[in-house]
């Protein structure tokens, strides 16, 4: 019973929770791009980006530790959900803070009441917006200033994003750094699972609708046969009531008209 009274106390913080997270995650996703898609912005902005998402990360710790306190079972609710463990212990190391986005889009569509490949679907389409807008976002960060590097500017980092999440990878534009390259490593196997993940639901689509004809067509079948066994008994029964043999009384023949007798004149 307590273990029940928690659960359910556990998805009433989860559900309240539901817009203020995405709400965060906007904040979260404005606070880090300003700083670098302007740089020579003034110092207040800087600082008012970096409050804001040390506020995000102090959500996302609180939010984490109601839920901890709240789930009936500690140590499976820890390793059910360990991207949000993760981004609450490396709160602004870059880039390891773009896990608390991940994390939190995560927890978004876990939370969303739709169906499971409306979810799904859902997920993905915020999953390669997000992993693209924040991959362009650091590797621009890192690779802006680095020695001998090619990406300069906010349009070469999203066309390097995409080429590198498609794995096309043009080499038009390319990391330098240590760091870009573990970065652009990520995205490289983000894009792959991604891919994966929308085939697999467009296959899981097709063979639900296909199930699901298929069950109506047997349906339809299995109702046509029970139509004509209702109708043979029928028939068998009409004829044991007409002629106590099972078979229907025979329709007299009717006979030629006699060509000796005329229609009167009028």
């Amino acid at each position: 019973m307590l273990g029940m009274k928690q659960r359910t106390a556990q998805v009433r913080w989860e559900q309240r929770m539901h817009t203020p997270l995405l709400a965060l995650a906007l904040a979260f996703a404005v606070a880090y791009a300003v700083p670098i898609v302007a740089p020579g912005a003034n110092s207040w902005v800087h600082t008012a980006c970096t409050v804001t998402e040390w506020v995000v990360w102090g959500s996302f710790a609180v939010d984490y530790l109601m839920r901890l306190a709240l789930a009936p079972y500690k140590w499976l609710f820890v390793r059910s959900h360990p991207l949000d463990l993760v981004a609450v212990l490396l709160p602004l190391v870059q880039p390891l803070r773009l896990l608390r986005v991940v994390s939190t889009l995560l927890l978004v569509g876990r939370r969303a009441g739709m169906a499971p490949q409306i979810t799904l679907t859902t997920y993905v389409g915020g999953a390669v917006v997000g992993l693209m807008m924040f991959g362009s976002l650091a590797v621009l960060h890192v690779e802006r200033d680095a020695p001998g590097g090619n990406i300069k500017t906010l349009g070469d980092a999203v066309w390097w994003s995409f080429t590198t999440m498609t794995t096309v990878g043009y080499g038009d534009h390319a990391p330098t750094t240590g760091l870009g390259r573990v970065l652009a490593v990520g995205l490289m196997l983000s894009g792959i699972a991604l891919l994966g993940v929308v085939t697999a639901n467009i296959a899981a689509w097709f063979i639900s609708r296909f199930e699901r004809d298929d069950a109506e067509e047997r349906r339809r079948t299995a109702l046509l046969e029970a139509l004509m066994v209702e109708v043979k008994e029928l028939r068998a029964e009409v004829g044991r009531l007409s002629g106590g043999t099972g078979a229907a009384a025979p329709v007299p023949a009717q006979s030629a008209p006699d060509p000796s007798v005329t229609s009167p004149r009028p």
